[in-house]
Parts: C-alpha cells; structure tokens; sequence
C-alpha cells in the first residue's frame, strides 16, 4: 500500500508539471432552476466539440476544460427544462465565468412545449440526474420525497425499486438494498459514510434522520473506483443541501393524531439560505423537530417439537413511546476565486425514545404428557429513574454528527482537485433503565393453537391473582455505545489530449480511522430491612391496568395490572438501608469492548467517451484494513455462577488487502435511451461484536461461545445491465438484471461435542461467526414512472409510479452441522417487492395514493428449518394531499398504515406467529411555506 501512495504522489507531480503551463481556457458557471435552486447532474457542452462536456454537481457548478480559444456556443440541457444555447468568447489561457444561468421548466407534449408546473419539477429533477449519472443508480429529490407521507429517510428509501425496509415502532428503521441484508450496505451524507451507534453490527438507523434534511437521496446500485467500496447491496448516499443563489425562505408547521396512543402530534421543519459578499459566500441552515407519542400491542411465541409445534415461551406486551427527533444542517461555501472554493458542511441528529413496556410473559413451558404445561408466570414493567432526563421510562439517547470542511479547485484550468476531511460520531446512551419482574412458579396450563398464527394460553385464572407473585428481580442498566470516524480524502481529475474524444484519468486516496467502544454495566438490587415486606407480593405496590380495548393483536389478550412505572422510577436504589446492590457482570463483561479500524485506499480510472454514443469506465481500487479489538472472556463455573478468576480480557488483530477491479458501459441508444452494462467488485466487513475476541463459557450448560477478529470482510463481484427510456413529457420506463457471487460470507457456525483447542475441552454446543460460505443471488428490476398527460381535459393531471424487484438466493457450504445439503436464502432476500403510486397534481391541488408489498423472507437462520425466523410479507397503504392558496403557501394532509399493518415474525412456516405486533395509523395537518417562490 505505501508503495501504491508513492506511484500515485509522481503521477500527480508529472502530469502537473506536463501541463501546469499549457495554455489553456475554461468555461464554468452555476445552473439553477427558476427558483434559484441548483440543478445537479445538468449537461453543459460544446455544441462544436462533441468530446467537451461536463455535468453540473451539487451546487449546480460546472466547469469545462482543455477549451479551445475563439467564439464557443454552449448547449444546456436537463429534462423538464428548455434547453439552452449561449456563446462564450475564449482567449487562450484565460476563463470564462457565465456566473448563474437560470432554466425555465417545460414538457413536450406531442409537437408542443408547455411550461411545468412546480409539481412535477422534482420527478424531473430526480430523473435529469438519473439520467446523465456515471452508473446504475436511483435519484430521489427533496421536492420527490415531499410527494409522499414519509417522515424519515428510511420511510422515503422504501419507494425506491429494490429496497426493503424493517421497521421499529412502526417507521421504517433498517434498509435492505437488493436482496442483501443492512450490514451489506452503506449509508453516506455526501459521499461520507455515516458511523452507527448499534452496538453488534453497522447498520445506520435510518429513522434517526428526517426526510425534510436533505437535497436529495442518491442509491447507487453499481460502485465506480472513487467510492468507498463496502457496499454489497449498493450505498444511499444523503445529499445536504447548498446555498441558493438567491434568498430562499420555507418550513413547515404541523401537527397530527396517533390512533394508538390516542394522542397528538407535532412537527415543524425550517429552511434559510442566500448568498453575500457578492455572492462570494454561501450559507443554508435546515431544522427539523418531530414529537409524536406512539406504541405498540404486541405478541411474542418461540415454538419446540417440529412433529407436534408447541409453544416454550409466549408473552402479551404493550408498549408507551415518546419520541422526539431533532436535526440541524448547515453548509457555507466560500469561493476563493472563480476557480476555487472551500466548503463547510455538517448535519446534527438526535432522537430521544422514552419508553415504558409491559410484559406479561409464561416462560419455561413444560409439557406434563397429559396435554397440560407447567410454567412461571412473568410480570415486567421496564421503566427508569424519575428525573427530568429519564421521566420514569426508559430513555434511548441516540446522537449523531457529520462536520467536512471541503475544497475544489481548478488548477491551471484544466485539471479539477477536490479534497475533503471528516469528523463523524454516532452514540447511543441508556441511563438508569429499570426493570421490576415479579413471578409466579409452577402454574399449571393448557395452550390454545388451534389458530397458530393466534396462540394463546389458559391458566385458569393464575395470571391476574396478583396477591400470589412474589418479587423475582429489581435492575438497573446503563449502556452505552459509541463510533468515532477521522476520515480524510483527495482526488485528481486529469484530462488528456484528445481533439477527437473525451478522456480523463481520475486518480485519489481515502483514510478512514474508526474508534469503537461499548461499556454497559448491570445491577440487581434486593429489598431489606423494613423494606422487605414491601416487596413481599407484587399486590403491596402501585399497580397500573394495561388491558387495552382494543387491544389490536387480539382483544383475546389481556395484558392485567402491573407495576406502576411512576413508583419504579421512585424507589431510591442507592439507599443501602432500603436495598442491597449486587454488581453483575456475568450480565454484561461479554458484551463490553474496544476497538480501531483503520481503512487506507487509494484508485485509479479512466473516463472515456467514445463520441456521443459510448462512455466507459474502467479502474481499480485498492483497500487496506487494519483491526484491534480488546473484548472479555467470561466464564461461570459448574454451578452456573460467574468466576471472576477465570474471566480476563483478550486481544485480537487482524489485516487484509482489497484488490478491486470494475469496469462500466454506457451507451446512448438515442437522446433519451440508454443501455448500462457494469462488471464491478465491491465488500462487506465484518459486524463489529463479530470481530470482538471474546469467550463465553457456561459450564452449567456445558457452551462455548467466541467472537472472531480474523474474520475477511465478505467479497462480491457483481453483473449488472440497465435499460432506461426517458419520456419528453417527464417520466421514464426502466428494466435491469443483477446478479452477485459472494465469497467468505460469514455465518454463524455451530457444532456439538466440540473440543476446544485451547483448553482441551470438551463442549456440548460451540457457535463463533466464521468464513467460508458462499452465496449467489439473482434478480432484476422494472420501474415505470410517467405523467398520463396524453389523457384528455382534467385526466392529464393522473400520474404513475411504480415498480417492481425479484430477488433469490442461495448459500452454500453452510457451516451448521445437518443442514450443508440444504438450499437455504441469504437473509434478508426478499423475493417480491413492489411500490405502486397513483397521483393527481393540477395548478391547486394534489393528491396522491401509495401502495409498498413485500414479500415475507428469512431473517435468521436457525440450526434447523423449524428455528429459522420469517419477516412476514407486509402491505403498506398510505395517502397524502395538499392544496395551494397561493405559489407560497400551501396546506397538507397525510396518512399513514391506512391498513394497520403489523410487524410480523414467524418460527420454521408460515402459521408459528414469533411475534406480531400491532401500531395502527397516524394522520398529520398542516402548512408548508416557500417564500422564495
């Protein structure tokens, strides 16, 4: 690798000093829509010089180079506006600065051009980008994501072909990009990638950010040399928004109802931005703040004896949130000259989840062999300390920020530089959280499966006789994780010589230094003296109902009385005269740890047009990985107690190197169809917990389990080929085939009567994350999307938005001893996805109707069939409207899980209900303003 940086710093110095006193001219300016908004990805050439061109970037800057000196005449174009045509006077060696070059929004229909409405200019936004981008990727705009109810990124991602979202309290949490599961993806702002606050794997929480933060949504589905290449799946890249070139003013003001929680909502968003100091600085703040109090009804099952299905385990939970989500943004840009410009960029999330959870659960089932059971009953309040941070609930404190302070430069006018360095964090805190479990032993009951998908238990009334519990535990938890990224980048553009076709060479080098730690503690903590008798049955304490009626998993379920989360938030655990504090770190040491990533990479490619027709790149980017770890082994001893003297801390290092290779085509069939065609190689690295060395060992249970630092990030070459037709009139028809060869997949192996070879002994169960497996997955794509403009009279106003993914996988060489023969999914494959959007948009009002299916998939793999866990096909419904007084100001109306979709699991087949779990449908009212306009 230092090799590989010394080859890349003398091609810099040779190509510059080669060039640095040619004389050279250059075109650059800013394209901007009416509104003073950037136009990203508009095509700017040279009517005369075919191989001339360049694409406007996030700003709406571009810049020509290697012009040739005399009268030039610029052609503009970008779909859903006029294109343009203006002559620009050269002298050789010097620049000209065209400043800002406004478009006027228009559609062809037939023979004739009409102007387009504001509706429909940021599906032509989304598109014009799509359309003139270097690979296969998927384009959403801020004014797109206004179009739907989506509160979240993740909510706004899940319109997207080929996306498939898991959900948490119902809004749209994790993605799943082609098939593959969120650890094989990437979530970037700005090309950087976002750190997360889970402490097990590295996948981004996408219902931290708020949909109303960012300019645009890029999903690349194919991966050139210049990008971070840990993206299987492919890599959603947030684009903050940049300064307009004018005074932009706009937000909006909202409230809503949840029919769960049965309580309102409020939400309110911001925008401010301008240019001063002629235009020299740029400056755009963006607010969000969202509250909304939701919940959930829930069930839970896990399921025994694959011949005969029995339940083990089965609980009835409701759930009390609050959530509050904020979000800041800013950008400034300030241009040192015409040719060159430093930026600033950051954004700044947090999200507060305070919640209480009631579980009444029938634990440790056992079959007598007369057709009843024998069980303990479970009565759990989680909550936490009464205070202004906590406010007797468990709190979710979960943070993250990006700050880059950026430059692009234009050096000798020819050759484009830009370099960037990152600060990024991501943490998750968990305070005081507090459980109460009160028990109830050998409760003899009879189950009712006569619907499996609706199992329920008779315990003859054993479960609301609360005068019979007695106190099992009292706890207290803190947790907390953190990331902490460092990253830095620089990458040259060079453009040969070539009167006939465009080439450039585009050279560059990453460092990404990433620090990871998680330190939680646990405590249990035991009533004494006087206090004792106050703990003696669960009847003595403060007890809250959580009967819900209805209760929307099944008013079969009654969840009873349970201890009040206000007197658990109460009780002063620190007082050794009302209670004994035991420190547990059988409960948490195995889980602690700390370590440092560091990623050095650098790439090179080539970016050759041949004509207007054909455009290729080829390269290759080359990664180094450098890992330590420090996690703990914890051991118990024969009776099943913790023995501190065993357990120690442990240390791991691991390195590797990335070789890969990709080539992309492009060809223009004709100006509005395009052929794509990609040959690429791309990585996933390892779960964080995964390359934590730790041992666990349970001699109770005669169990091993390790963690694995030298575990290699799987591998992926990946086939892909792209059709796309663009209508005049805003809309496109697209279809693709995709297909991913992984190797060094990592799976979960699992043997029995294990010999460990560093003790010698002997282990009944043994489980560590290994390499090794292989998989394939297969499927393609369609997309249509079209304004029905050829209808007659009001009709015209009807639009369409859908499309469709298949996907199917297979792995194989599975590590888990008795299923090596079976034909088994990666998790998360999907086989059926599928969005669906009918809209009206006139000169007033708009309205539109979504629907999002996707088809139930493997989650986890189990060590047999009947233990794998399903997510379970879900059908969402939502609907929004909105209707403008004036060009400023506007109101709006959404909804969303018309449907009441639950969040299900199930074990092994369809019927085994896991968990099912219940948020009914939210509606919000409300302004949005755009003074600019």
């Amino acid at each position: 690798m230092k090799h590989f940086y010394k080859l890349l710093v003398m091609t810099i110095l040779v190509t510059l000093s080669t060039y640095v006193n040619a004389q050279n001219s250059s075109i650059t300016g800013v394209i901007v829509d009416e509104n003073d908004l950037p136009l990203i990805g508009a095509t700017v050439r040279v009517s005369n010089h075919q191989y001339l061109g360049s694409l406007t970037d996030a700003s709406g800057k571009f810049i020509l180079v290697n012009v040739p000196e005399g009268t030039q005449e610029l052609e503009i174009s970008y779909m859903g506006f006029e294109t343009l045509k203006q002559s620009v006077e050269l002298k050789a060696g010097e620049e000209a600065n065209l400043k800002v070059i406004k478009m006027k929004g228009s559609i062809i229909l037939g023979d004739e051009v009409v102007i387009m409405g504001s509706n429909l200019q940021g599906q032509a936004k989304a598109l014009g980008q799509q359309k003139n981008a270097n690979n296969i990727m998927n384009v959403i705009s801020a004014d797109q994501v206004g179009k739907f109810p989506d509160s979240n990124v993740g909510d706004a991602l899940k319109r997207v072909p080929g996306i498939t979202m898991q959900y948490d309290q119902g809004e749209a949490r994790f993605g799943l990009i082609r098939g593959t599961s969120p650890d094989l993806s990437s979530i970037t702002i700005n090309g950087e990638r976002v750190p997360s606050a889970e402490g097990e794997t590295r996948a981004v929480q996408l219902d931290l950010i708020p949909a109303d933060m960012v300019q645009s949504i890029e999903v690349s589905k194919t991966l050139t040399p210049d990008m971070d290449a840990d993206a299987i799946g492919g890599s959603a890249n947030l684009v903050l928004r940049s300064a307009p070139n004018d005074l932009r003013v706009s937000g909006t003001l909202g409230t809503g109802y949840n029919f769960l929680s049965e309580k309102a909502m409020l939400n309110g968003a911001v925008v401010i931005g301008n240019r001063f100091f002629n235009d020299k600085l740029g400056v755009i703040v963006s607010g969000s703040y969202f509250d909304h109090n939701l919940g959930s009804h829930n069930i839970e099952a896990e399921w025994d004896n694959e011949s005969n299905p029995e339940m083990t385990d089965f609980q009835i939970r409701t759930y009390d949130v609050h959530r509050i989500r904020r979000s800041l943004s800013t950008t400034l840009d300030y241009a040192l000259g015409t040719n060159s410009k430093i930026y600033v960029s950051g954004i700044y999330n947090h999200r507060d989840d305070r919640e209480n959870r009631y579980r009444f659960r029938y634990k440790d089932i056992e079959s007598n062999g007369d057709g009843t059971y024998t069980a303990e009953i479970r009565r759990q309040t989680k909550g936490g300390l009464d205070d202004n941070n906590n406010k007797n609930t468990r709190l979710e404190d979960q943070r993250t920020y990006n700050v880059t302070l950026g430059g692009e430069h234009l050096i000798a006018n020819r050759f484009k530089l830009d370099w960037s360095g990152t600060l990024a964090k991501a943490s998750e805190e968990r305070p005081h959280e507090r459980y109460i479990n009160w028990r109830l032993k050998d409760v003899v009951l009879t189950q009712d499966l006569s619907n499996p998908e609706k199992p329920n238990v008779n315990d003859n009334g054993a479960g609301v006789d609360y005068g019979s519990f007695d106190l099992k535990e009292i706890t207290e938890e803190y947790q907390y994780t953190e990331e902490l990224d460092q990253n830095a980048k620089i990458n040259l553009e060079i453009p040969l010589n070539n009167t006939r076709n465009k080439s450039i060479i585009k050279i560059g080098a990453r460092y990404r230094g990433k620090e990871k730690m998680r330190s939680n503690n646990y405590s249990e903590f035991e009533p004494v003296n006087a206090n004792e008798e106050n703990f003696n049955f669960m009847i003595n304490q403060p007890l809250k109902d959580q009967t819900r009626d209805p209760f929307l998993a099944g008013n079969q379920y009654k969840g009873g009385e349970f201890t009040d989360p206000a007197a658990l938030g109460k009780y002063d655990l620190n007082n050794t005269t009302l209670f004994e504090k035991s420190d547990l770190p059988e409960e948490y040491l195995g889980g602690n740890y700390n370590a440092k990533e560091q990623i050095t990479a650098g790439y090179a490619m080539l970016k050759q047009s041949l004509g207007t027709k054909w455009f290729f790149i080829a390269g290759a980017r080359v990664e180094n990985t450098q890992v330590e770890y420090t996690g703990y082994q914890v051991e118990f001893n024969e009776e099943g107690d913790f023995d501190p003297a065993a357990s120690k801390t442990i240390e791991g290092t691991n390195s590797y190197t990335n070789v890969l290779p990709s080539v992309q085509v492009r060809y223009n069939v004709n100006e509005n169809t395009i052929i794509r065609a990609a040959w690429t190689n791309t990585l996933a690295r390892p779960r964080y917990f995964d390359l934590v060395p730790y041992r666990e060992i349970s001699r109770e249970d005669n169990e091993l389990s390790e963690g694995n630092p030298g575990l290699k990030p799987t591998t992926s070459m990946n086939l892909d080929l792209m059709g796309e037709h663009y209508f005049k009139s805003v809309g496109i028809i697209s279809g693709g085939l995709f297909h991913k060869t992984l190797n060094d997949f990592i799976y979960n192996y699992q043997a029995r009567n294990y010999t460990d070879p560093v003790s010698g002994n002997v282990y009944d169960r043994y489980s560590q994350p290994r390499n090794g497996a292989k998989a394939t997955l297969t499927g393609f794509e369609v997309a249509f999307q079209r304004q029905l403009d050829f209808l007659p009279g009001a009709l015209k106003g009807l639009g369409i938005y859908t499309n469709y993914t298949y996907t199917s996988s297979e792995i194989k060489d599975l590590g888990i001893e008795e299923r090596e023969d079976e034909k088994l999914s990666l998790p998360g494959t999907a086989p059926h996805t599928v969005n669906g959007s009918l809209s009206f948009d006139s000169k007033k009002l708009s309205f539109r109707v979504s629907l999002n299916y996707t088809a139930a998939y493997i989650d986890e793999l189990g060590d047999e069939a009947f233990k794998d866990r399903y997510y379970d096909q879900q059908l969402f419904l939502d609907a929004n409207a909105s209707y403008a007084f004036t060009d400023q100001l506007r109101l709006y109306v959404e909804a969303n899980n018309l449907l009441n979709t639950p969040l299900r699991y199930y074990q092994g087949s369809e019927q085994y209900t896991m968990q099912s779990e219940y948020y009914n449908a939210r509606v919000q009212l409300g302004l949005k303003f755009d003074l600019s306009k």
